[in-house]
């Protein structure tokens, strides 16, 4: 990968991406110290304009940025680097400096959210409490919310439409993980039935 660096005097703008969920959490700017030191340390490093040094995210909160892939435009001029943030990515507490009002991809949050909690079970825990049943009962969740689902499609209101219909999706989720699956794998499926 060849990033011309001349082009904004010395600095190319840095989209950081959410691995998991696709948001957008920050722009920032790297001269090729700092392109240096993300590639050796997989934490992303820019170089602040208004500090005039080295920046590692996460330095000083602990909210790091540890980088799972990255992609240079078609002008080798601005990067995109996907990232598994550690908390929140904004000096502001919020996920995303772009203070979007949700996260449009919720579903793939999720998708973390239990993996974490397969990963660290706790008897709290209500995925770990449904785990612990066995996959035919995980199974029988999912048939149950379905066929709840429908009759709320059917019979009730929009807002009983929508929580069962949660429901079924987080529910569905638990089964995705529990066959050892996850969503990328149904998205890519349903892209190439698209095709």
């Amino acid at each position: 990968m060849t990033i011309d660096f001349k082009k904004g005097d010395g600095l190319v703008p840095v989209v950081i991406q959410d691995n998991q969920t696709l948001e957008v959490l920050m722009l920032g700017y790297m001269n090729e110290e700092a392109w240096e030191k993300t590639q050796k340390e997989q934490k992303v490093t820019f170089f602040s304009r208004s500090k005039n040094r080295l920046w590692t995210k996460g330095e000083e909160s602990g909210n790091f940025l540890h980088v799972i892939s990255s992609h240079i435009d078609c002008d080798q001029d601005t990067l995109l680097i996907k990232v598994n943030p550690v908390g929140p990515t904004c000096h502001t507490g919020s996920r995303s400096c772009f203070n979007t009002e949700f996260n449009q991809n919720f579903l793939l949050q999720l998708e973390r959210i239990v993996q974490n909690r397969i990963d660290f079970p706790s008897d709290e825990s209500y995925v770990n409490r449904l785990r612990s049943r066995g996959i035919n009962k995980i199974a029988q969740k999912v048939g149950e919310e379905a066929v709840e689902t429908v009759i709320a499609a059917l019979t009730e209101t929009e807002e009983d439409f929508v929580n069962e219909t949660s429901d079924l999706l987080f529910h569905l989720i638990v089964l995705i993980k529990e066959k050892g699956l996850n969503l990328e794998a149904i998205a890519k499926n349903l892209e190439s039935r698209h095709q």
